[in-house]
Formats: C-alpha cells, sequence, structure tokens
C-alpha cells in the first residue's frame, strides 16, 4: 500500500511539473510576443550618443497611473513600432476603429479626431531603428537624417521637381517644388519682382513679415522665406504625401499639421500678410468658395494671396472654365489682380470696408453677421462669408503695424481689444526677457549656440517669451489656450507665430519634432480643469526630440508631481530655481529636465 501510495504521489508531482511548465511556457511567449511593449530600453550611452546607462528593462505597467495615491511607476510601456510616428488626434486608424461617418470630399478625415481617454495608448512612443541626434541648423534646411524619416517614396514621385533626393544615409532638399523646380529663391525673388518691391526682396522693407503657405510640400518655399526675415506657416495635411510635415520640422522650418477643410484654421483674423498656394490641389470654387473666405478671414488688409497653378495660364477648356469663375468670385471678394505673370498670379485684399459697402445688394458671399467673431476659431466651423474690418482698421487703411523688427517690440494696436495698455505690454516684455535670462544661465552647461532649433511655449499669452529669443536662431510655436484671452491675434501683430490649442488633447505634430518645451502654468491649468495632467507629460515626451529640454514654470506641487515620473519618462533633472522676480507667480518654481536618448532592445539588435 506504501509503494502505490508513492507512486501515485510522484505521478501527481509530475503532472503538476508539467503544467506548470506549460503555464511558463505561455508566459514566456507571450511576452515575447508583445513587441516592445516589454522590451528592453537602452541608452544612447551605449551608443555613444549621450545619456544613461541606468534601467535597461522596461517593465509592463498598467496604461493608468495613479497622481495622488503614493504610486511612484517604475516605467510607462513602449508603443509599438507601428506608432512610432503616432499623432493621436489624425489617426487614420481610430477613424476606421470608430467608424466615424465623414465627408471624404469635405477633407474630414483629415481633420483632427481625437480619442477618447480608454482609446489613448499611454504609452512612450519609440524613436525608428538607428535614430540619431538631428542636423544642425542652418545646415538642416539641406538635409536630414534618413533614418530619422525612412521614407523616400516622395523623392521617387516627385523626382523631377527637386523636393527632395536621397543621398546615401541623408536626404538631400535642393529647393524645389512642384512650381518651383530650379528653386524656392529663385521663385521668391520672382514674386517680389512682379509686386515692384525694392531689390526683389519680398519681406519689402519689414512690412510683409507673416506668410501663409498651404499644401506646402516638404516647406522649401518657407524655408528659404527665412534668410529675407518672414516667418512662414506651411501647413499641409497628412495624406498622401505623407511625413511630408515631418520632413519640413525635421528641417528646422517652422510648419504644422492641418487642412482647410470644414472648421477654420487655428489662426486669428488678420494674420498674413501674404497666403500662397503653389499647385496645392485645393478647390476653391466649392461650397460657395469657402475655402477662399477663409484665408480671406486670416488675411491682413490689403494682404496678398500668390496663386500659382494651370487654371491662371492654362488654355484648355476645363482650366479656362475655373479660372473665370474663381476671377468673378474674388472680384465680388473685392480683390484685386495686383500682378500676373506667367504662371502665377496675385491678388490683394482691399485696405478698407469701401468696396464691401458698396456692392449691390444681394451680392454673394454675403458680408459675415456682425455676431460672428472672427478670432473664434477652435473647433469653430467656417462660413461662406466676408470678414469686414474693425472700424479701427478701417479708419486706419490697413493694420497699423510697425515694420519688423521694430514690430516686435511696438504695442500691437489690438492692445485694446483686450484692455492692455502699453505700459502692461512693455513690462510683460521686459519680464520675460530677464526670465529668459534666468532660463539659459540654467542651460548653459547642456547647450551651445545650435543646440536648440525648434521651440514650443505651450502658454505664450501675449508673445513676450519667444520675441525675448530674437538674437538666437530659434523660431517659436507660440500656444494659446483655446478658453483663455484669445492673445494670438498680439503675436500675429508682433511677427510671430502660433496656433490655438487645448491641451486636454494632443498636438498636431508628429513625435519628436521640438528642441525645446516651455511650460508657463499649463500642468496647473490643465488639472484645474479636470483633464489628466500625466497625458499630458506623455504627450509632451511625444513631441519632444531624444535630448529635447523642457523648462516647467509652475507650482511647487506640480514639480514635485513631474519628479515622481522622471525616471518613467527618462527624463533627468538640469535644474531648479525658486521664482525670484516680482510678479504674481513668484511661488512658482523653475525646474529644467532633458529627454534621454534611449533606443529598444530589438532597435539595437536591427541595428547590430
Amino acid at each position: 500500500m506504501k509503494g502505490r501510495s508513492d507512486g501515485g504521489q510522484k505521478k501527481r508531482v509530475i503532472a503538476l511539473v508539467c503544467v506548470a511548465t506549460v503555464v511558463l511556457v505561455f508566459v514566456y511567449l507571450f511576452y515575447v510576443s508583445s513587441d516592445h511593449r516589454a522590451s528592453a530600453i537602452e541608452y544612447g550611452r551605449k551608443l555613444g550618443l549621450g545619456g544613461d546607462d541606468d534601467d535597461t528593462k522596461q517593465d509592463e505597467t498598467s496604461s493608468s497611473f495613479g497622481v495622488d495615491d503614493g504610486f511612484t511607476p517604475r516605467s510607462f510601456p513602449v508603443c509599438d513600432d507601428r506608432h512610432s510616428e503616432l499623432i493621436p488626434c489624425l489617426d487614420r486608424n481610430l477613424i476606421y476603429q470608430m467608424r466615424l461617418k465623414l465627408d471624404l470630399s469635405l477633407m474630414e478625415h483629415y481633420e483632427r479626431h481625437c480619442p477618447p481617454p480608454e482609446r489613448r495608448f499611454n504609452c512612450l512612443i519609440p524613436p525608428p531603428n538607428g535614430y540619431k541626434v538631428p542636423i544642425k541648423w542652418p545646415k538642416s534646411r539641406d538635409e536630414v537624417w534618413k533614418v530619422n524619416i525612412p521614407h523616400t517614396h516622395l523623392a521617387h514621385e516627385k523626382s523631377d521637381q527637386n523636393w527632395m533626393v536621397v543621398k546615401g544615409d541623408k536626404i538631400n532638399f535642393p529647393g524645389g517644388g512642384t512650381h518651383f523646380h530650379y528653386g524656392a529663391d529663385k521663385y521668391i525673388a520672382s514674386m517680389a519682382n512682379m509686386l515692384n518691391f525694392p531689390n526683389n526682396v519680398l519681406n519689402n522693407g519689414g512690412r510683409l513679415r507673416t506668410v501663409f503657405d498651404v499644401g506646402c510640400g516638404v516647406a522649401s518655399f518657407g524655408g528659404y522665406l527665412l534668410s529675407s526675415d518672414i516667418l512662414a506657416m506651411s501647413l499641409a495635411p497628412n495624406d498622401v504625401h505623407q511625413n511630408q510635415i515631418q520632413f519640413a520640422l525635421e528641417r528646422g522650418i517652422p510648419a504644422s499639421l492641418g487642412v482647410l477643410g470644414t472648421k477654420r484654421l487655428p489662426y486669428p483674423s488678420r494674420s498674413f500678410e501674404l497666403a500662397h498656394c503653389s499647385r496645392c490641389r485645393i478647390d476653391w470654387l466649392q461650397r460657395d468658395g469657402i475655402l477662399l473666405l477663409e484665408l480671406d478671414r486670416v488675411l491682413r488688409p490689403g494682404g496678398y494671396f500668390a496663386y500659382s497653378s494651370p487654371e491662371a495660364y492654362a488654355q484648355d477648356e476645363e482650366d479656362l472654365r475655373i479660372w473665370r469663375e474663381m476671377s468673378a468670385l474674388v472680384e465680388r471678394m473685392c480683390w484685386k489682380i495686383a500682378a500676373k505673370r506667367n504662371q502665377t498670379v496675385i491678388w490683394q485684399k482691399p485696405l478698407t470696408n469701401d468696396c464691401y459697402l458698396e456692392r449691390e445688394p444681394g451680392t454673394q458671399p454675403p458680408l459675415c453677421r456682425s455676431d460672428n467673431d472672427p478670432d473664434a476659431v477652435w473647433g469653430v466651423n467656417m462660413e461662406a462669408c466676408i470678414t469686414s474690418y474693425s472700424d479701427h482698421d478701417h479708419k486706419t487703411k490697413g493694420s497699423g503695424l510697425a515694420p519688423w523688427p521694430a514690430r516686435l517690440t511696438s504695442p500691437p494696436p489690438r492692445l485694446a481689444d483686450f484692455g492692455y495698455s502699453t505700459g502692461m505690454f512693455e513690462k510683460d516684455t521686459e519680464l520675460w526677457r530677464q526670465r529668459v535670462d534666468t532660463y539659459w544661465d540654467l542651460l548653459s552647461p547642456r547647450i551651445e549656440s545650435d543646440t536648440v532649433r525648434n521651440i514650443m511655449d505651450m502658454k505664450a499669452s501675449m508673445g513676450s517669451f519667444a520675441a525675448a529669443l530674437k538674437e538666437k536662431d530659434v523660431w517659436v510655436m507660440n500656444v494659446v489656450p483655446e478658453d483663455g484671452p484669445n492673445t494670438l491675434k498680439l503675436i500675429y501683430d508682433r511677427g510671430l507665430m502660433g496656433a490655438v490649442h487645448s491641451w486636454c488633447e494632443a498636438f498636431s505634430t508628429y513625435p519628436r519634432t521640438y528642441d525645446l518645451l516651455h511650460a508657463w502654468d499649463t500642468i496647473s491649468d490643465i488639472n484645474k480643469k479636470g483633464c489628466s495632467e500625466v497625458d499630458l507629460l506623455l504627450e509632451m515626451d511625444r513631441i519632444l526630440r531624444p535630448s529635447g529640454f523642457i523648462i516647467i514654470r509652475d507650482k511647487e506641487r506640480v514639480v514635485d508631481l513631474v519628479k515622481k515620473y522622471l525616471k518613467a519618462l527618462h527624463w533627468e533633472e538640469v535644474g531648479t530655481k525658486t521664482d525670484s522676480d516680482s510678479d504674481q507667480d513668484s511661488d512658482n518654481v523653475i525646474f529644467i529636465v532633458q529627454k534621454k536618448l534611449w533606443l529598444t532592445s530589438e532597435s539595437l539588435r536591427d541595428m547590430e
């Protein structure tokens, strides 16, 4: 009996061992097959790229992290490689998964559609295999590392137009475009010559400063305008020419993802001196000219629209029909031809309301209603109406702006819209000059003159942070919250640029596009709105380049929160300083961090 009992016990032990083995094998296979969500993370120092050697293993963690429960996460999961270029609110897969009913003819599928909280990834976006620190400006205007944006289809598709050329481990940008194969510089000089501007320089003695380039391709037009002290907002959708805006930002050229669809552009009225479309493939006649009227809204009094397209010169029946109808539309909008040569026509918007008031009753398009706020843009539908000028602009016969660079520090005429005085403006300008000096003192051990190029001010107010950076070779995307005073028009009036945005949602840009983020009370503000502070930290990590910096100026509670997540986000502290200025937020703390350059183990194996 004893022997039989021992034998049965042995069989039971063997069975248990077998079951345990099967379970362990299953668990092992499950985690190995989880791609980068459970893969190890290696830091750049191992590759000679800079970074730390600690925390070489990435543990799977929950996708929801507590803030006030005392829990400090060891790590965030790493997103699958498929999401290395994820733009959460411009994610075509999300549209399919949520079965959104969108009108493709109106470009609604290229507009923002953000995931609900339960569909957010809550993971770190991995860089592509072999990622390198981007080439520095100004060299980057003409070349980028191919591994950073491993997409070469545009080089083949646009090979006859000199958009971009693959050369070894780099992608070169000769400066060509669909309409200017032989270089944007010659095309820009030709436009200036058409308008009789001095010395064929398009900035017209500093009077033309802000430009809107719609359907910009890889933004060579905007890139070549910079040498003339002209700042262009280059805009294109994430369409069949995927990655065009990603290339632009990698080059260090101001650019943003967006589309002329059904919603207003995120810019206030009277923001740009020139709008430009070079074969941008937009049907300007659709819906009673609503898209052209949106351009009219954002153009300043006397602003120009440069249109280079077959309709401007071709003689076939269809092109002639479009030209006749478009000419009739802009005439009813009170635009006049300023110049026309070869394949380009430049229209000019009126300086005053006189022409609008002289139109026959019932003329289409109508003037916008008096209660239609031309500066309300966040989530607001476009309207097929003409935005007339304020009494001030009508009497001034223009915007009344100083030429650049005096424009940057001259009190904008629209200060009065907010009840701000000239003294308040000057005080704000000086305050942020001092603050930026403090920031650079803290950053000085880590940066050189060319370390940062693309900068974002996440709460820009009047744009004085960006103004203080004028002598540095950088550009700033000034973001103004959607629910506060819409001071973005002051920012454009200073010759700067930006967009309206809610930080409860992801920004419309690719991962790894900014070298420096400035977050002044931004984290505190979204907490007051009931939005997730941790989601915002993950979003900041998404848009920040590896080795990039974040300047946080916020309450001590917020700084303590960020410190809890430094290890999980693979950020490291650069410097801390108690705010000592006499402004109302003197209880704030300045906290600067740097994002480490890390690669997944799988990425390292591929490189080897």
